[in-house]
């Protein structure tokens, strides 16, 4: 190629326009309505997208007799176009499932507001011989009622579909009516509706719901005085997947931190364990797994202090230690009297994560022995991995890898909290999309 073309090519080349971000309707909306309120409509947020990223929405409905299930996002995506798809999956008389998807770039082009191009005209319905109970919920079915099925329908379905997206969307949605088939085959095979994963099971206990969230206590007496364990958050556990709470224990003597996890996990190893005994730095934990919703409802942390040994407080001995406990590293500290039985002063830390938690836990106490670790070189305590690190070890210490458990807030930021602190977080999605029955 001569220089004289190449040099043309060249200020063609940085000729061309650069693609324009595109403006995008932006939102997430999950909602079960009754069945008389379609079609909805609703109204969206705009949010700018990067360069070459182009506008997606997809649209999702369940329905029965009495139900519908709507989920619905719309944002950015780097999909190729697709233009404007609605897709029946199962219909019928009975239960049904339709999507709505499409993929654009041009500004504010996924621009559909109402569910109007998914609504499936239903012809006056010639009873059966069979009922079933008719339910779409995402807590239960306990109530669910009983109806008489269409004359197509000669079966009754009951399972569970976990629907997962962007936005926040983890719904575990129950799912009852009237199908004209047998079997757990409600999706006809589908497993991805745009950027919504659909998982299905026709055995409710195959995914669980359970109790969420994360506690920090720092407090003087938390393995004396049982302390209350709420959580106020829920979670949507994958497929095998059990409800876990785990609780960890540390004391020296002044000063004492409990961490609790509750969420679901694959751990599967419950233990109540004293790891470090008294005199001198108390290390315990408390992890229990269990296979059944909301299983995991301990409310006080009895559950581990009740199982800790009660001696007599020692006499004090003749040794002093400096003494620390805190969420990151302990520095400047003043000495403490050490009680009798003990004979060495103790420095580390120990590196948690998994559960919702990602801390150092900085530690200087008294200890019976030269050799002594905290943990026995244990790597995990239920949802937690850990890792303790002594001072004096050659040991190259980086922060354990998560265990599975599901991720939440970092508990990080917290160093250096004071005497007396008390927090229980819990992260839900935010709902971004405002909906609404369409008008007559």
């Amino acid at each position: 190629m001569s220089p004289a073309l190449m040099l043309a090519l060249l200020v063609i080349t940085f000729a061309l326009p650069r693609a324009r971000a595109l403006n995008c309707h932006f939102g997430v909306m999950e909602t079960v309505r009754n069945v008389s309120q379609q079609p909805l409509k609703w109204t969206t947020s705009p949010k700018n997208c990067g360069e070459g990223l182009g506008c997606q929405e997809t649209v999702m409905i369940a329905q029965n007799e009495l139900f519908m299930y709507l989920v619905l996002l719309k944002g950015c995506t780097q999909a190729a176009n697709q233009e404007a798809r609605v897709t029946e999956h199962p219909t019928g008389p009975g239960l049904s499932i339709i999507s709505y998807t499409r993929v654009c770039r041009t500004n504010l082009c996924n621009d559909l507001a109402t569910s109007l191009p998914l609504r499936i005209p239903r012809p006056p319905k010639v009873p059966g011989s069979v009922r079933c109970p008719v339910c779409l919920s995402a807590e239960s079915c306990l109530s669910a009622p009983e109806l008489t099925c269409p004359a197509e329908s000669s079966h009754c379905y009951n399972g569970v579909l976990r629907v997962t997206g962007g936005g926040g969307v983890t719904t575990r949605l129950l799912v009852q009516g009237c199908t004209s088939q047998p079997g757990c085959n409600l999706l006809n095979g589908t497993r991805q509706v745009g950027p919504i994963s659909l998982q299905e099971t026709c055995d409710p206990k195959a995914i669980l719901t359970c109790h969420r969230g994360i506690m920090l206590r720092m407090s003087s007496d938390l393995s004396q005085d049982p302390v209350k364990w709420s959580t106020p958050g829920e979670e949507q556990c994958n497929p095998g997947e059990v409800c876990q709470e785990t609780l960890l224990l540390i004391d020296i003597g002044h000063r004492s931190i409990l961490l609790g996890s509750k969420g679901c996990s694959q751990i599967r190893t419950p233990a109540t364990t004293i790891h470090s005994r008294p005199p001198g730095v108390l290390v315990a934990s408390y992890a229990r797994v269990c296979s059944s919703d909301y299983c995991n409802s301990a409310d006080s942390s009895s559950v581990l202090i009740n199982a800790l040994p009660r001696p007599a407080a020692p006499a004090p001995g003749h040794l002093q230690c400096p003494s620390c406990l805190v969420l990151g590293s302990c520095s400047g500290n003043s000495n403490v009297t050490c009680p009798q039985g003990t004979s060495h002063c103790y420095k580390g830390q120990i590196f948690l994560s998994g559960g919702g938690v990602t801390s150092p836990v900085g530690i200087q106490g008294c200890v019976a022995h030269p050799s002594s670790t905290l943990l026995s070189h244990r790597r995990s305590i239920g949802v937690f991995n850990v890792l303790e690190k002594r001072e004096g070890d050659n040991e190259v210490v980086s922060p354990p890898i998560s265990s599975g458990a599901a991720p939440g807030p970092s508990l990080a930021w917290m160093v250096g909290l004071g005497l007396g602190l008390s927090l229980a977080l819990w992260c839900g999605p935010p709902s971004l999309l405002t909906l609404f029955p369409h008008d007559p």
